[in-house]
């Protein structure tokens, strides 16, 4: 089934692309999530209209990212953790640890756009990819420490 997407999924596509997506997966979870809407002629008709909005919007999206990637790369956070021997961690830094860092920054961010592979269980430095847009990506350096007890 053809679908025009009505804003970014994530290993789909991106805001005014037509896929083919099952049927089932069209009907029951982009359809009604509202992040697309089937292709027929009508809404294709709509979709050329709109399609130069959509790209102007793109567009304004990516400098937005870049520009707060900018200023991503710029900073080093610093968590403080308690460790036991050989430098391994009580607990573990999560996203949901490197939001708070960051928020203490100044700097607003959605913990799912982070992309820790897993959490971190030891003290060192760390460099941790950030996706901003589908077409930016910053790297926030992280450096986790011992806690003063």
């Amino acid at each position: 089934m053809k679908v025009i997407l009505t804003q970014d999924v994530d290993n789909l596509g991106l805001t005014g692309q037509i896929i083919d997506v099952s049927r089932g997966y069209a009907r029951n979870k982009l359809i009604p999530s509202l992040w697309a809407v089937e292709a027929t002629p009508g809404n294709l008709k709509s979709y050329e209209k709109a399609r130069t909005e959509f790209e102007i919007r793109s567009m304004k999206e990516k400098e937005r990212a870049q520009k707060h990637a900018q200023q991503i790369e710029s900073i080093v956070l610093t968590i403080a953790q308690k460790a036991g021997e050989k430098d391994k961690l009580y607990g573990s830094v999560t996203s949901m640890d490197l939001v708070e860092a960051m928020s203490e920054q100044g700097l607003e961010m959605d913990r799912r756009k982070i992309k820790l592979a897993e959490p971190i269980k030891t003290l060192g430095d760390y460099e941790i990819p950030i996706r901003l847009h589908s077409e930016v990506t910053a790297t926030i350096k992280v450096s986790v420490i011992k806690a003063e007890d």
